[in-house]
């Protein structure tokens, strides 16, 4: 989670960033024959943008790694739905920033953040068989709109979004996202699987099951 904060602040200036550009773009041109201002490259396989190219992260192999462990929480999480009692109301628990988007992947006036497709495709799979699809990120309050907008734009359905308020901000990411899945469970949900990148994502209980994803040694957020 080193390098979330840094994230988050920019993604909080990001909407007023990209406003003020729009209206320059806009504004009448000094010359009719002036060019347009380039458009920053979209990241690929081969040439990811964003903290993952600083940090030497390899995009193809990421999403091999990803895939390997989803073909894990797939099967399990249809088993699981399958055999789910009458009146149990299950609940999936995820982490964003490299757990549902691929945050550090791309530059920050990126938005939306793309999904990442095999964890979106399975919530959607879950959300379709009556399991909430809830979100519990250390992102603070301040951008929750701009969080929430993001997933659903990128097509996962958001039974539900924790972010971090004033008083969380003080607490270890671990006991705080902790906290927040008990709360989910006092609601009544049955947590049948947490998905995170980071251990911190991940500890604590309050889980049937958990799916980490590579975070290599903790040089994504």
């Amino acid at each position: 989670m080193r390098s979330t904060r840094a994230r988050i602040r920019t993604l909080a200036t990001a909407t007023g960033t990209a406003t003020a550009t729009v209206v320059l773009m806009l504004a009448p041109a000094a010359s009719a024959q002036a060019a347009p201002a380039p458009t920053p490259a979209a990241a690929t396989a081969s040439a990811p943008g964003g903290n993952a190219l600083i940090r030497g992260i390899d995009y193809g192999t990421w999403k091999r790694d990803i895939a390997a462990v989803m073909a894990t929480a797939r099967p399990y999480v249809e088993q699981r739905i399958a055999r789910s009692p009458a009146g149990e109301k299950p609940a999936i628990v995820l982490d964003i920033d490299n757990s549902s988007l691929e945050t550090d992947f791309h530059w920050f006036w990126t938005f939306p953040t793309p999904a990442i497709a095999e964890v979106r495709d399975l919530t959607r799979y879950a959300d379709e068989h009556g399991v909430a699809i809830i979100f519990v990120t250390a992102r603070p309050g301040i951008i929750h709109s701009l969080t929430e907008h993001n997933l659903k734009a990128v097509g996962y359905p958001v039974s539900d979004l924790y972010v971090r308020d004033l008083p969380d901000l003080f607490s270890e990411v671990s006991t705080y996202k902790t906290a927040k899945r008990a709360e989910i469970e006092a609601r009544g949900y049955t947590i049948i699987a947490n998905i995170g990148n980071n251990n911190s994502d991940l500890v604590g209980g309050h889980a049937e099951r958990t799916f980490k994803l590579p975070d290599y040694d903790g040089k994504l957020s």
